[in-house]
Order: C-alpha cells, then structure tokens, then sequence
C-alpha cells in the first residue's frame, strides 16, 4: 500500500456569518436575568483593526464550579444552563455573550471561560482562556507567564459590571494561545 501525504491546510473561514450562527447562540442565560452578566470584546488582526468575520466560542462553569454535562444545545428554552455559547463578531469585530460568572472548579484556583476562535485567514482554530479580574494564583498557567502575557488573559470590569476581553491575534498585544493534544 503507498504512503499517504498530507494535504495542505485550508484556512477555516469566511463562511462563519452564513453556516454557524444560530438564535440565542450567545445567550446562556438571558441578558439582564438575575445573575447573569455581559462578556463582550473585539476580535483584532494583526493591524489592530477589528475582524467582521470571526467566531468565538465558549465553555464555562455554572457559578458554583460545575461544568455542566449537558451538551451544547440549538435549543436553549429549557435545556438547563449548558455552559456552552457560541457568538460572530459585527462589523466592527465586536463578540458578546449573556452568561453567568463561572466559579473556580477546584479549590483556590482561579475562574475562566475556555475560547475558541476561529477567523478568516486561520488554519487551525485557536485556544485561549478569558480569566476573572481579581485573585489569580494558584493556576499553573499562569504561573508560569510573564506578567505583560498573562494579562492578556484576564478580563477587564467595566463600570456597569460586564466584563470586557479584546483578542488579539496577532501584534505587541497578541493573545496567549495554547495548544491541547491532539490539536495541531
């Protein structure tokens, strides 16, 4: 039998505006529900312009450290809280979501939304984590980033309590990106 060879990669967008979204893909709970709150931010290229044409992804723990088992669901009117959101961004680069503040899901360690991006230009998806503002010891992660890295992390506060995270994907600013088994 002959060897096989790799194909080369495809990039992974533009078509995130036209084949993923879904209604309520951003709304984990809904907005202004009691305990919910406003994650929102850019996506920005390299340039630092925002990206039209991104994806993002998330996956969190309900607010008592559980991640749910429940799967992601396109029927969100009584699924229970899922844990899972998908948002594109607009026209500006803009993403947001209406979910709960995870909590830590062991003991001292701090919260995060797991991220997933995809964008136009990408050719493999990309992996982050968008951490609480406050006390942040105690994650091996972030142990062992500088601080100018580990900040690109770490969600800001707003004043009216959303929580802001910018992705940048490139540029002095980029995003720590971080890789699983088996993802290339």
């Amino acid at each position: 039998m002959a060897d096989l060879v790799a194909t080369p990669g495809q990039t992974v967008g533009p078509f995130f505006h036209y084949a993923l979204p879904f209604p309520g893909d951003r709304e984990l709970v809904r907005r202004g529900s009691p305990g919910s709150v406003w994650l929102h931010g850019h996506v920005y290229d390299g340039a630092g312009v925002g990206m039209p044409d991104a994806l993002l992804e998330i996956r969190q723990a309900d607010a008592s450290g559980v991640v749910p088992e429940i799967e992601g669901s396109l029927r969100r009117d009584g699924a229970g809280f899922t844990g899972w959101g998908r948002s594109n961004t607009d026209p500006n680069g803009h993403y947001w979501f209406s979910t709960v503040e995870p909590g830590p899901t062991r003991p001292s360690a701090p919260a995060f939304f797991a991220v997933t991006v995809f964008a136009r230009g990408l050719l493999n998806r990309l992996f982050t984590r968008i951490y609480l503002p406050g006390e942040l010891d105690g994650d091996p992660l972030l142990a062992g980033l500088d601080e100018a890295d580990r900040s690109t992390l770490v969600a800001v506060r707003e004043n009216d309590g959303s929580l802001r995270f910018d992705v940048h994907l490139q540029g002095p600013r980029e995003t720590v990106f971080l890789t699983y088994p088996g993802h290339s």
